[in-house]
């Protein structure tokens, strides 16, 4: 399955836990006021002040969860089990595709955004995209949705089935997409945001069987705006990655089936062994297994993937 231009959309926004130089890390905080770092530096350590000041306040930031550069993904199945019984979470390599959704179409949901911590502090305006692309006979299009959520932090955004794509086309190869965040802390930005929270952009992006000439201009403008707020000054990219679904039980890949999926942002690929925790389906969260108070510390996102129907 060609995975190019997939990769490709997302291309020119930057994370901060990719930026090379401490120096960058320093002059964004400082730019969203983050109140953390500017309670670790005083008028003597200011990062207008040198490198050592930006250093030493940076040391206190080394293991913030916006600051990961990898994710871990996780798999919960159908439930088939009672409702008060916790179901085990596995790896998403290790699961079984469901070779009845090879060309077929599915509906792709966010279940949940959860925000353990993000650059800026307090209240965070989270713009959240996906994309992917759509088979569509012998042409595959770039589709993207993107929808902005308030998330205080060490909190999950109220929401759950939110529709991203429905009817999104599986190709013989199964289907792939990425998924980015963007902290919007620009005051400046939040008429965009509006934009975003309109009608329009409100029941996800429905997809037919055939080509649709008006998705193109539509996925250019969203990514467009994507990227715009990811470079603004008091703006900053936090997550990004990039999944695909196919149909082959690779050792290494992902297979496609009905369930949540859930994208973890954690320090190294083996911070999470899956086998500790569960999800607590009449508490609607993932915790620890030998500790049901104990929830992820980190910043997720879960998403749902199920048959379309007509």
């Amino acid at each position: 399955m060609p995975t190019e231009e997939i990769i490709s959309l997302f291309r020119d926004i930057k994370v901060i836990g990719e930026y090379e130089d401490p120096v960058q890390i320093a002059a964004k905080l400082e730019q969203m006021q983050d109140p953390d770092f500017v309670a670790s530096v005083s008028d003597d350590t200011a990062v207008t002040r040198g490198a050592k000041g930006i250093l030493e306040a940076l040391n206190i930031f080394q293991d913030q969860p916006w600051l990961y550069g990898t994710h871990q993904f996780g798999y919960i199945g159908l439930r088939k089990s009672s409702f008060d019984q916790p179901q085990i979470i596995q790896h998403a390599g290790a699961i079984e595709p469901d070779r009845t959704l090879k060309k077929s179409r599915i509906n792709i949901r966010l279940d949940r955004l959860h925000i353990e911590k993000y650059p800026g502090g307090g209240t965070h305006n989270v713009l959240v995209t996906f994309a992917a692309r759509n088979q569509v006979a012998e042409i595959q299009e770039s589709v993207s949705f993107s929808q902005t959520y308030r998330v205080r932090e060490g909190h999950s955004a109220g929401i759950a089935g939110y529709p991203v794509f429905i009817g999104l086309n599986v190709g013989s190869q199964g289907v792939a997409f990425e998924c980015s965040t963007v902290n919007v802390k620009n005051e400046e930005d939040q008429t965009i945001l509006g934009a975003l929270e309109s009608s329009p952009f409100q029941s996800g992006l429905k997809l037919l069987t055939t080509a649709q000439p008006a998705i193109a201009p539509f996925t250019e403008i969203t990514l467009g705006v994507v990227k715009l707020l990811a470079q603004r000054n008091e703006n900053v990219a936090v997550q990004k990655f990039y999944l695909g679904l196919d149909f082959d039980q690779a050792p290494m890949g992902v297979s496609l089936a009905e369930g949540n999926y859930i994208a973890v942002q954690v320090p190294d690929e083996t911070a999470i062994n899956w086998s500790d925790w569960v999800y607590k389906p009449d508490m609607g969260a993932i915790v620890r297994q030998e500790d049901y108070s104990a929830t992820l510390p980190y910043n997720y996102v879960i998403f749902r993937v199920s048959r379309y129907e007509e």
